[in-house]
Parts: structure tokens; C-alpha cells; sequence
């Protein structure tokens, strides 16, 4: 997917649907608490992408968008917007060293699938431990 959205600037729908298939699986026999959570997470990442994209009139890809929903099944609608999050501050490090170091100029496409990946696969391992240190620091 990374491969394809680097070059191509395109996410197969093949491969999104597979891993759909694969987290409902997934999240049938490891259910989230509560139950619905997984389709919230999908929902919501599906939904934050399509107002980014109507918004900046296709600055982002539907494949963005479906990839988001797809990791939304298996993350949960928190970790989903974590993952947001961290995808935009990921994408925004490696576009501003490539900015700087003028591999890409100002104008020109960058993939934000492969950022929407990594921040979804920390968001995996350390997410909750990440939305715990937030609501320790911001909460007490």
C-alpha cells in the first residue's frame, strides 16, 4: 500500500477490502468494549476525511479516506482519531525535511497513506497508553 501511494498516489481497493475483511474477522472474535466501537472508529475515519475532502475541494484522496475507515474497524473510534492526529503531525515532519531538503517543491502531491499507516500501527501498540499520558497531563 505504502509502494503504491508513493508512486502511483493511489490506494487499491483490492487491498483496502481485504484488511476490512480482515479486521471485522478480527474484531468479531476480539470484540472492542463497547461492541459498536468498531463501527464508530470506521464511521468516524470515513467521515473526517470525506469533510477534509470536500473542504479543500480534493486536496486528499478517497483512498485516504477508505484506508481511515478501514483501520477505524479495527482501532475504535478514539484510537481512529488519534490516529488522525498523529498521521498529520507524521505527514507534516516528513513533508516539511522534504521541503527542505527540495526533493518535493511547494505545489507538488504528497502520499499521506503511508503516514496514515505508521501513526495507525503506534496507534495500535501504545495508543491507550498515549490517550492516558494526554488525559494525565490535561486532566487532572
Amino acid at each position: 500500500m505504502t509502494v503504491s501511494d508513493i508512486s502511483y498516489m493511489l490506494i487499491p481497493n483490492k487491498l483496502l477490502l481485504f484488511f476490512a475483511g480482515c479486521f471485522i474477522i478480527y474484531r468479531t472474535i476480539h470484540p472492542l468494549q463497547p461492541w459498536y466501537d468498531s463501527i464508530y472508529g470506521a464511521l468516524a475515519g470515513f467521515a473526517i476525511i470525506f469533510v477534509i475532502i470536500l473542504l479543500s475541494k480534493g486536496g486528499m484522496g478517497a483512498g485516504d479516506m477508505k484506508l481511515l475507515g478501514t483501520l477505524g474497524i479495527l482501532l475504535g473510534w478514539k484510537l481512529t482519531l488519534l490516529t488522525l492526529f498523529l498521521a498529520t503531525l507524521i505527514g507534516t515532519v516528513v513533508s516539511l525535511t522534504l521541503l527542505g531538503f527540495k526533493v518535493i517543491g511547494r505545489k507538488d502531491p504528497f502520499p499521506f497513506g503511508p503516514s496514515i499507516v505508521l501513526a495507525a500501527v503506534i496507534c495500535y501498540l501504545f495508543g491507550f497508553d498515549l490517550l492516558r499520558l494526554y488525559y494525565d497531563a490535561f486532566f487532572l
